[in-house]
């Protein structure tokens, strides 16, 4: 049997065999061989025993026989696919892929799969590519777990000349993520990005296996969400009429990310970065505009919701309420940072609304996130908050609600303490934006707040169970990495972006140890023979399919492995 003929070699002598195997992130699991293997002229996937497969499902197989004959990968060596024309030449060739679920499992859509509830998810897969003239088989328990095995199905082939082939079959993975919450946090109210930027960005995410789109979609400079229950909003907050996301752009985003295996999780951060709202409704704000901004908000313009006032709790929780009734998945964030205490303590409205009420600001506090969160789990969501309002205001949050832990990473262990579960995105490691420089006007010697900038060394040399005991582990669902947009826009999104956002991909995906046994972050993990020779062929394959991902080496490094390292 072909599966009893693989030969388990370790990462580091295909490296010195062939190159790489252009897989991004690395499997669980994997097994090669030494034999060249490629794909007919007439190569197909097929389904198996699925009977009225689900429309996604069907154009997922489409997009990956369409890229199978589209990507233009050559593989990186000396000569390119030059070096590589004897093998392709006698190489076994692979008429098709059968794909199946395992016995007993139901069928449902991709989009079905992916907006089940984060902890029940099944992205498990099994793919075997033989030698043996027989047909390479991917099997999985869901749907979602199909899609990501022919993610990397589509990252095994080189092409040279148009022929598809692969130098270490057999070939066999046995995958499944280390965490189920790996995730990209994109801030689309700074500046604007079209839904073609956001479709394009969702594509290149889940060729890299991520699973959640979180949606920063307002903040204090611009409110561009349509809301039905509040069209003001954005046809007043918005910075253009043309700068707005309708219901049908979100629904189009929605659907779009959960047929790729990316569920969204909205933001509507609150109390504080809620400025934009004093277009249309100034009495739920205070401190609107007021100067100097750098007294009453981390950035300007000023302003926040009046947090003692019973009209704008009831201002708030429709809001919530109505955005969260349009949004199919399970999890929705209230934001919560970086509420600022003077901008409460001098608005004449809401000291009289606390003395009114009886009230002090952490109890008026207190109130409007318990408020906010319980709307949001009323709608049958698990509410997310930002890690300030957790440890720094000690509010109280409802039960399953999930802490974004993001101004430092020694934070988590804090809100591990607490029992809450938690995500990583914290700015010492992940913050895509940081290094750019001061972006307020006046600040020649300015730096931006969290410099240095973050390679993707930095990111992939993340642990997320640093300081964390073997019992609060379960209490970590995976992380994200941000991009705050007040120095980007859609003309520079793909670089500032990739290929720095897979390094989270795989640290979320892959976890604590490589398929050959070795720790992901032992010694020379991101070296020019190891992670980052894997990661050019994903910035290659990811310019190759049209996203602008910057180089991280000059070419003559990319070509041979491992010479450009500090101490080669």
């Amino acid at each position: 049997m072909a599966h009893q003929s693989l030969i388990a070699v370790t990462l580091l002598a295909l490296l010195a065999r062939y190159g790489v195997l252009a897989i991004w992130p690395m499997p669980r699991s994997l097994q090669t061989g030494t034999s060249p293997v490629k794909l007919s002229s007439d190569f197909t996937v097929r389904l198996e025993g699925i009977h009225a497969p689900p429309a996604d499902l069907l154009s997922a197989i489409a997009r990956t026989q369409s890229r199978l004959q589209s990507d233009r990968l050559e593989r990186l060596v000396l000569g390119r696919g030059t070096a590589d024309v004897k093998a392709i030449q006698g190489a076994h060739v692979l008429a098709s892929l059968t794909a199946t679920l395992h016995s007993g499992f139901p069928v449902r859509p991709i989009t079905e799969e992916t907006i089940r509830a984060i902890d029940s998810k099944s992205e498990s897969y099994q793919l075997l590519v033989p030698t043996d003239h027989a047909d390479a088989t991917l099997v999985a328990n869901s749907t979602l777990g199909l899609l990501r095995g022919l993610t990397t199905f589509e990252q095994l082939w080189y092409d040279y000349k148009g022929t598809k082939y692969m130098l270490e079959g057999p070939l066999q993975v046995v995958d499944e993520p280390a965490f189920p919450y790996r995730g990209f946090s994109l801030d689309t109210s700074r500046n604007f990005y079209t839904v073609t930027d956001i479709l394009r960005t969702l594509d290149a995410m889940s060729w890299v296996k991520l699973s959640i789109l979180y949606w920063r979609i307002i903040d204090s400079q611009s409110f561009p969400l349509e809301v039905e229950a509040y069209p003001e909003l954005s046809q007043k907050g918005a910075y253009s009429l043309e700068e707005i996301y309708t219901r049908d752009d979100v629904k189009q985003v929605v659907k779009y990310a959960n047929e790729r295996g990316i569920d969204v999780v909205m933001e509507l951060d609150s109390p504080g970065h809620t400025t934009a709202i004093s277009a249309a409704f100034p009495e739920h704000i205070a401190c609107a505009g007021k100067t100097p901004w750098s007294r009453y908000a981390s950035e300007p313009p000023a302003g926040q919701l009046r947090i003692a006032s019973p009209s704008t709790l009831s201002f708030a929780s429709t809001l919530f309420s109505s955005v969260a009734s349009s949004l199919p998945g399970t999890m929705m964030s209230s934001g919560g940072d970086e509420v600022n205490l003077p901008c409460w303590e001098e608005d004449a409205q809401t000291i009289s609304d606390l003395a009114q009420r009886n009230l002090t600001i952490a109890d008026a506090l207190n109130g409007f996130i318990q408020t906010v969160q319980g709307v949001i789990k009323a709608h049958g969501k698990v509410p997310f908050i930002k890690s300030d309002m957790v440890l720094t205001h000690n509010a109280p949050v409802v039960n399953e609600t999930v802490v974004v832990v993001w101004q430092k990473s020694a934070d988590a262990t804090a809100v591990a303490s607490k029992g809450l579960r938690l995500i990583h995105q914290p700015s010492d490691y992940f913050y895509l934006d940081c290094g750019g420089g001061a972006w307020l006007g006046d600040d020649i010697f300015g730096n931006s707040w969290c410099d240095p900038f973050k390679t993707w060394q930095r990111a992939y040399s993340f642990d997320p169970y640093a300081n964390l005991s073997i019992a609060q582990r379960s209490l970590v669902l995976g992380g994200q990495m941000p991009l705050w947009s007040e120095q980007s826009s859609p003309e520079n999104l793909d670089p500032i972006v990739w290929p720095r956002l897979a390094a989270g991909a795989e640290v979320f995906w892959t976890g604590e140890t490589l398929p050959d046994g070795s720790p992901r972050l032992g010694a020379n993990a991101t070296s020019g023979t190891r992670a980052l020779a894997r990661l050019h062929e994903l910035r290659f394959r990811l310019v190759d399919r049209g996203v602008k991902a910057i180089a991280l080496q000059p070419k003559w490094c990319v070509l041979r492995s491992g010479e450009c390292d500090l101490y080669s």
